[in-house]
């Protein structure tokens, strides 16, 4: 396990970085740089989308040279690289820029790293590993929304607002940088060989029938499952300040963060397509709370539950495809289904902002409900393997 701790500081680290900024960039871009929801959805599309692809290839690429580490560092300096590069932006092209520099390095170190964490624990264990991933991961991202408030609160006092973001975004870059520098303790660890009538080059795409149901129940709720950027971009609609926004985010990540270890834990002992399915109708009432709203003040438990959806679905997911496919193919089989899911989610991005631009903010957040709703009965009522 001292490759998934040791991987789980990193990744805490580049959170405190991207989380410093993930709750200001929609009110960046919007009050400062004046763009509009739909922009908004095309640079989160776009971003993702790249991050998306990246994750096929960089998935595939690492199970053919047999190496994980070096997609790890390369991803991951990459990301921090970008933070510095939107405080200059003086316009939405440059953080369209930015966002898809930080996202090619996403792609690039996220399955890598992901395929390097169950290969460095056995079968019975992976949902412990990725929630405790998770759990390191996620306290990272309480620390950086939770500087973020802090940092906002008190540069607004002495400057502008348009000032402090762009402070903010030249501060986040000193802890992604520790991060990179840590990778340098991850331990390689080789995967299997391929079969010998597999040649090296050719794209194995043979990951059992089980794996794909899970693929197309994915789809079916990635379909609806927009940017948490109108998440927030929801919240501020409602009449709150940026610190209250980042306050609300905090409380999301901090159960998230509580809640992925001993869930990922607690998938090793039950089926993690319920944990799954169940994950999914938490995430429905949540959106259809966002798109009803009936007061501000619901923001906050909404928050709140949206993090113990997080919990139910980010690690565990992950380690149900690992169990599902052997490790000559593991880093292509995380990959497909990333990118797949990811490419849906540049299309659920860019719909919610036509959506809310033309139809009115509840429009995305009642589709995602009834997919999220959907996926969700279908992975409760599925044959469940014992994985």
């Amino acid at each position: 396990m001292n490759n998934v701790v040791r991987l789980g500081w990193v990744s805490g680290l580049t959170d405190i970085s991207s989380e410093m900024l993930y709750a200001v960039t929609p009110l960046f871009l919007t009050q400062v740089l004046g763009a509009s929801r739909s922009v908004l959805g095309l640079i989160e599309g776009v971003a993702e989308g790249t991050a998306s692809i990246l994750k096929g290839v960089s998935g595939w690429h690492s199970d053919r040279i047999r190496k994980r580490k070096i997609f790890v560092f390369g991803g991951y300096s990459l990301s921090a690289i970008a933070k510095p590069l939107i405080a200059i932006a003086m316009g939405w092209p440059a953080v369209l820029i930015a966002r898809f520099l930080d996202r090619f390095g996403k792609g690039m170190r996220t399955t890598a790293r992901d395929a390097l964490i169950a290969d460095s624990c056995p079968p019975e264990k992976r949902g412990t590993a990725f929630g405790l991933h998770r759990a390191m991961d996620t306290a990272g991202a309480l620390v950086g929304v939770a500087i973020s408030l802090v940092l906002l609160m008190i540069l607004k006092s002495h400057g502008t607002e348009e000032h402090s973001f762009r402070l903010l975004y030249w501060l986040a870059f000193i802890p992604a940088a520790i991060g990179v520098l840590l990778i340098i303790g991850v331990r390689e660890i080789t995967p299997s060989k391929p079969p010998r009538d597999v040649p090296r080059k050719a794209v194995n795409l043979s990951f059992g029938k089980e794996y794909y149901v899970v693929l197309v129940l994915f789809s079916i709720f990635t379909l609806g499952c927009s940017s948490d950027a109108f998440l927030l971009l929801r919240a501020r609609d409602a009449g709150w300040s940026a610190e209250a926004v980042i306050a609300a985010y905090l409380c999301y990540n901090g159960s998230y963060s509580l809640l992925s270890y001993p869930i990922g834990k607690k998938s090793d002992r039950m089926s993690k397509q319920k944990l799954l399915g169940l994950g999914f109708l938490v995430y429905a009432l949540v959106y259809l709370g966002f798109a009803m709203l009936p007061s501000a003040w619901m923001i906050w438990p909404l928050f709140l539950v949206y993090g113990v959806y997080i919990a139910l679905t980010e690690g565990v997911s992950k380690a149900l495809i690992a169990n599902l496919v052997s490790s000559d193919v593991r880093g292509t089989a995380l990959g497909v289904f990333y990118m797949v899911t990811g490419l849906l989610a540049v299309i659920s991005s860019l719909a919610a902002g036509v959506l809310w631009d033309h139809f009115g903010a509840p429009a995305p957040f009642y589709l995602g409900a009834a997919l999220a709703c959907l996926a969700g009965i279908g992975f409760l009522v599925k044959r469940q393997p014992a994985v």
